[in-house]
């Protein structure tokens, strides 16, 4: 099985690597790794998604588990990002240089500092990243910010039209703090901020996403024009597969 979809996934991208789909406009599917190892990582993958995001700033992985991480993820048929652990260059050039195709990236609440941020995954003369990373792709990665705040939203415009950033990522959990609302998508302060998001992207034919760790709020964030659909994360799908297993055992 996992051979087969290897070399489907081969197949797929033999002449559009994943970063240009996305740039492209397509509809991408993905997963959320915060406790990875290598296995975990690879099987994941294998369900057919399309990306796999390793998170750097709040799950276990270390810039250390990287080429371990990202070699699994990209022979599972999936496409390793990393989510950062900070809006800076070292963290952003590590990540990049140990075989993520792209990265996610936190702290970003002004087009200034999304400006900086794009810089940090080009090379001269289009930005100022350092060369010589011993597992970079050779693709042009993937450069997403993340909006997480009232201050990012009123800049978003601005950070949507730099050439340097792909696309952004909500992260609703800290918009919802910024915004001193309830964490649900249907909350009356929190749904017209997303809106106003899904509007500002649309409007810059830039691609959407908002972090979701399952498969129904995935689905209505993909239905209202997200194209970074994240539809699992590792943690959460245990614990919820224990506990639903459990109670089939026990009724």
């Amino acid at each position: 099985m996992l051979a087969e979809h290897a070399v489907c996934f081969a197949m797929r991208v033999a002449d559009t690597h994943f970063s240009d789909r996305v740039r492209g406009g397509e509809v991408v599917f993905g997963g959320w790794l915060a406790a990875p190892g290598p296995v975990t990582a690879g099987l994941l993958a294998t369900g057919g998604l399309d990306y796999v995001v390793i998170d750097l700033q709040h799950g276990t992985a270390t810039e250390h588990d990287l080429p371990a991480l990202t070699t699994a993820i990209r022979r599972a048929g999936a496409a390793p990002l990393g989510r950062v652990r900070h809006a800076h260059p070292a963290d952003i050039g590590r990540a990049l240089d140990l075989g993520c195709d792209g990265v996610i990236v936190p702290n970003v609440d002004t087009a200034e500092q999304a400006a900086a941020v794009a810089g940090a995954c080009r090379f001269p003369p289009d930005g100022y990243r350092s060369g010589g990373g011993v597992l970079a792709p050779p693709e042009l990665p993937l450069c997403i910010v993340m909006v997480e705040s009232s201050r990012a939203m009123e800049d978003l415009p601005a950070t949507l039209a730099l050439g340097g950033v792909d696309g952004i990522y909500v992260g609703p959990r800290d918009l919802s703090y910024s915004l001193g609302c309830r964490l649900d998508p249907q909350d009356p302060v929190l749904r017209p901020a997303l809106e106003r998001i899904w509007a500002d992207c649309d409007a810059a034919g830039k691609p959407a996403g908002v972090h979701a760790s399952d498969g129904a709020t995935a689905r209505l964030y993909r239905e209202n024009g997200c194209r970074l659909v994240t539809v699992v994360a590792d943690t959460l799908a245990v614990s919820r597969a224990a506990a639903t297993e459990l109670a089939l055992a026990q009724a």
